[in-house]
């Protein structure tokens, strides 16, 4: 049995999962054609982005206090709790640096 083999498929498969319910999160096929519900719907789905990011972050962090005081034992779960929030934040910066562009390539525009 390979632990190291099986734990980076198993990481692979929750980076897969996770990134697909970050994505869904967004609900950006929901946003309306009004425009003032298309940018409260936009804002409220990046607000619940970074709360669900800080949770996982906060997760993490209560894992490792928890493995380092022992009271859990498993690698396994802390490396687990670890990278959720690692790819969480990484998702999050990159929609974020994605927005901030949008917004500076609209202030550049000339009309």
């Amino acid at each position: 049995m390979n632990t190291v083999g099986d734990l980076r498929m198993a990481i692979s498969a929750i980076n897969n999962n996770l990134q697909s319910t970050l994505i869904e999160g967004l609900n950006i096929s929901k946003i309306g054609t009004d425009n003032g519900s298309a940018f409260d719907n936009l804002l409220s789905s990046a607000i619940d982005l970074y709360k669900e990011t800080d949770e996982l972050q906060n997760a993490a962090e209560e894992s490792e206090i928890n493995f380092a005081l022992g009271y859990a034992t498993s690698t396994h779960d802390l490396a687990i709790a670890q990278q959720k929030a690692n790819i969480s934040l990484q998702y999050t910066v990159k929609v974020t640096n994605k927005a901030l562009e949008a917004y500076k390539e609209l202030m550049n525009m000339q009309v």
